[in-house]
Order: structure tokens, then C-alpha cells, then sequence
């Protein structure tokens, strides 16, 4: 092969989905934005299907329609980012159902779409989507007495249990919503894994369904393997990879690898990231740069064919950090030149 392997394991992204699943007493819907994060959206909702969801969130309406071709008329599609100007027919003829964010975008849907379906965000204090408590309380009645399937919110800082604004937007939620009819949502996986207070009528994992942190039980999904393309000898003194970055300090055998920040492998590794070969560590030596990956397989018992970036000695969530950055990124990012393979047992 001339391009990275990525192994996507959809057995273990239903298994994480259940285990979620078994920690409410709820209905346990499932997020598949970006391409499944990264990962393919039709093999991952096909396989999330199959394990049982029956509610998918996505974060436009075009993902909504290649998500909808993929899984048939049978479940619901939420669109986070509510009814755009432009998308009325896309909304209708894939029978998505938008998460209204503004009071203009309740207007557009109700005129346009009087008897389609619909959500409603509200704003419990991230102030990045949703209608602020005035606004609903402007609205909410008209909202409650058309075709609402659901009102939800997003906490800002679940992935922190222990941080004061989980019980301000839990409390805030409460203040705007009990006593409605219509089923209520707050959790994503940090969500739940607060407990059940914050689980309400369904919760919306996303990146633990994926084998991210903070689901620190969840098994891993995506594997990614890199060819070798060339093994040198590089003499002590000598230079590898842009700007003189690495310096060989003995006498080495620098591995170049097909792989690279075009392919969602970001520069930042480059301050001493690892691959590996089985268990052994491979340090990466030098810049990452938009192909390739130096590192260094000195003291490899053997030459590799192939060096893993992801597998069970570094999860997606040990990479992020290498990087300084979260495994969301790092999955969403993940490139289209890898070939993809999706095992189900």
C-alpha cells in the first residue's frame, strides 16, 4: 500500500453505544457529525442502526441528506444547526428534523414548513447556540403547541464533573423547561456520565461512542497503520526532514512513512510523538510535513513494512495530547487518501 490504513471497528462503536445505553434509563440517540468523526457517517449510522439508535444528530443539512440516503426513511435526523435560509426543500424532501437556535429561524420553519417537525435549542449559559431565556419565553408557547419533538441544551464543561457550571446550566435547564410536554435532552457523553439528573428523556453521545475521553471505559474504534516507504542510513552529525529539524546523534535508520498533515496528522507531533511497530515505541524525528513522517527504527529488531500511529498501544485521546490538542480533532481531521477498512466481527 501507498497510503495509511485506517481500521474502523464497528463492533466496538456499538459496544461503546450500549454501554452508554446502559447507563440511563432514557433513550440513547447518537451524534455522527463530520462524517461519523472522521470515520465514514454511513458505516458508523448503518452499525449505530443495527445496535439500536433510532435518533441521529448531525450539524447541517447536508450531512443530514448523505446520512439519509445511507440509513432509509426509519429513523430521525436532527440538524443542530436548525432551519438556514436555503434549506426548506433539503428539510422537507429528506424528512430532517432542524433544532431551531433563533426565533427568525421558528419563524422561516413555521411558515415554510407548517406541519414538519422541528426541535428547539435553548441557551443555558454557553452562549454559542440557542434561544436565550427571554427569547423563549416569548416564543415557547407557539413553539410547544406545533410539531416539537424535542428541546434541548449543551453543557459547556461536562467533561469536567467537578467544574460549578454543570449545576448553573442544570439548574438553568430546569428553570426554562419543567413543566413542557415535549421530551427535554442536556446530555452528551460528559452529560451522562454525570449521572442521572442530567439525563432527562434522551441523551446524544458523540465522541465516546468513538473511543474518546472522558468515556474512559470505551474501547477503541479507529486503527491507523502507515507504510514505510524508504529506510535510510543517516551518519552522526547528518540532518533529516525540513529546517534541519532532527540531528543524528548516533548512527541511525531513519524510516520515511507515507502519512503527513494533509492527511489529518498535524505539525505539532512533531514535538516528539511516537509510532510503533507491535509494542515497541518508534520516536518521530524531525517535522511532520504534508506527506511524509520521519522516524527513527534504529533499534528495531527488523526493518518495518508498516508503523501504527493508532492502535492499542496509542489511543486517539494519547496522540491528542502528543499534540496538544483533543481526540476529537485528531478523528475529525483524519484524511481522505487513507484507505478505509470496517470490520463488524
Amino acid at each position: 500500500m501507498s497510503t495509511g490504513f485506517l481500521s474502523v471497528d464497528l463492533d466496538a462503536l456499538s459496544s461503546n453505544w450500549r454501554s452508554l445505553d446502559a447507563m440511563t434509563d432514557v433513550e440513547t440517540c447518537a451524534v455522527v457529525k463530520a462524517n461519523g468523526y472522521g470515520l465514514g457517517v454511513a458505516k458508523v449510522g448503518r452499525a449505530l442502526m443495527k445496535a439500536g439508535v433510532k435518533r441521529f444528530f448531525v450539524a447541517v443539512a447536508q450531512e443530514g441528506v448523505t446520512l439519509r440516503q445511507a440509513l432509509g426513511p426509519n429513523v430521525e435526523i436532527c440538524i443542530f444547526a436548525g432551519h438556514m435560509r436555503g434549506d426548506t426543500d433539503m428539510i422537507a424532501d429528506m424528512m430532517l428534523t432542524p433544532i431551531i437556535n433563533t426565533v427568525g429561524q421558528l419563524t422561516r420553519h413555521l411558515e415554510a414548513l407548517p406541519e414538519h417537525p422541528f426541535g428547539v435549542q435553548i441557551d443555558t449559559g454557553m452562549n454559542r447556540l440557542g434561544l436565550e431565556i427571554d427569547e423563549w419565553a416569548s416564543v415557547a408557547e407557539i413553539a410547544l403547541s406545533q410539531n416539537c419533538r424535542l428541546v434541548m441544551s449543551h453543557l459547556a464543561c461536562a467533561d469536567t464533573p467537578d467544574h460549578p457550571m454543570n449545576r448553573q446550566q442544570l439548574d438553568q435547564f430546569h428553570l426554562m423547561t419543567d413543566g413542557i410536554n415535549v421530551p427535554r435532552s442536556l446530555a452528551a457523553t460528559g452529560g451522562i456520565l454525570l449521572g442521572p439528573e442530567y439525563h432527562f428523556d434522551m441523551t446524544r453521545p458523540g465522541i465516546g461512542l468513538y473511543g474518546g475521553a472522558p468515556f474512559t471505559d470505551a474501547l477503541p474504534v479507529a486503527y491507523l497503520d502507515l507504510p514505510v516507504i524508504q529506510v535510510r542510513d543517516v551518519n552522526v552529525g547528518e540532518t533529516v526532514g525540513y529546517a534541519n529539524a532532527w540531528t543524528a546523534q548516533r548512527q541511525s535508520k531513519i524510516a520515511t512513512v507515507s502519512g503527513g498533515y494533509a492527511d489529518g496528522l498535524t505539525r505539532a507531533l512533531s514535538a516528539g510523538a511516537n509510532l510503533w511497530h507491535g509494542a515497541q515505541a518508534v520516536p518521530l524525528v524531525g517535522r511532520v510535513s504534508m506527506d511524509l513522517i520521519t522516524a527513527d527504527v534504529t533499534d528495531l529488531p527488523e526493518l518495518p513494512g508498516v508503523l501504527s500511529i493508532l492502535g492499542p498501544d496509542q489511543t486517539v485521546d494519547q496522540l491528542a495530547e502528543r499534540a496538544g490538542t483533543i481526540g476529537y480533532e485528531i478523528l475529525t481531521s483524519l484524511g481522505s487518501r487513507y484507505q478505509r477498512r470496517y470490520s463488524d466481527g
